[in-house]
């Protein structure tokens, strides 16, 4: 008695990087793709040279060219992946494997994205963060939104707002999105950019300064603030590094003796 038939063995599936701008993904899209579908159907171990065919040249596959329309929906993520079911290379004898469409995102020059959410960066001068602001975003899908902060409502370096519903679509759901969020950098004046009595009339206007207890006496040395010199910090490395090099030699060899002379 025979066994069970086995059925045929499947072949390697094939997969295809596809660049997609993160806007495209957002609003989704339709790609056209290229595969390569090797399809010949030839049958038999060996085939002599006067039976090869004229097209496979007895290699029993040949080389077409199938456009796969590749679906990309909203709120699809980074490397996920597209299967065409069937759609690999076939060759006599195999089941075909698939085709395997991996997104892969490009980055956009304005957002990242984090989940569903989207986040930008945005930077208002001192006079904006303490009397308020307007300015519009531009959205994904082509909207500008017009995003306001009243005055009084100070925006500090590092402050973070939402707005909400304006992130991605979320994956299977597009009614759903996540939200925008917004971290802001303050940009204060050059110096010297007012004149002694317009600093005085600029302070009559903010909160009062904190009241600091200042030590008085022989051990107290007034010293100055300067800019920081970045390259220092370089120079004081080499030097650690230095330092470090004469500890090991001190260290892990033992002082260096000098030979006696007879």
């Amino acid at each position: 008695m025979g066994g069970p038939r086995r059925g045929r063995r499947k072949g390697e599936d094939t997969y295809h990087p596809l660049n997609v701008k993160e806007f495209r993904r957002w609003s989704g899209m339709v790609q056209q793709m290229q595969s390569i579908c090797p399809d010949c159907r030839g049958e038999g171990e060996t085939i002599s040279e006067k039976d090869k065919c004229k097209e496979c040249k007895g290699k029993k596959v040949t080389q077409q060219t199938k456009v796969l329309e590749v679906h990309v929906d909203k709120g699809m993520k980074d490397n996920q992946k597209i299967p065409f079911r069937g759609e690999g290379d076939q060759l006599p004898d195999i089941e075909p494997g698939d085709v395997i469409i991996v997104l892969q995102t490009q980055d956009h020059e304005v957002f990242t994205r984090e989940g569903e959410d989207l986040l930008c960066s945005y930077t208002l001068s001192l006079t904006e963060a303490l009397c308020g602001f307007q300015f519009t975003l531009k959205q994904l899908d082509g909207r500008d939104l017009l995003i306001k902060n009243p005055p009084g409502q100070v925006i500090h370096p590092g402050s973070v707002k939402v707005v909400k519903g304006e992130g991605m679509s979320v994956y299977r759901n597009p009614f759903e999105k996540g939200d925008l969020i917004v971290k802001f950098d303050i940009t204060f004046p050059p110096k010297n950019f007012a004149d002694p009595e317009q600093l005085k009339k600029l302070e009559s206007l903010l909160p009062s300064r904190p009241e600091r207890e200042i030590p008085t006496g022989e051990d107290v040395e007034e010293v100055d603030l300067v800019e920081f010199d970045e390259s220092r910090g370089g120079r004081r490395r080499n030097r650690d590094a230095y330092n470090e090099d004469d500890d090991d030699e001190e260290g892990g060899h033992g002082p260096r003796v000098q030979c006696a002379h007879q």
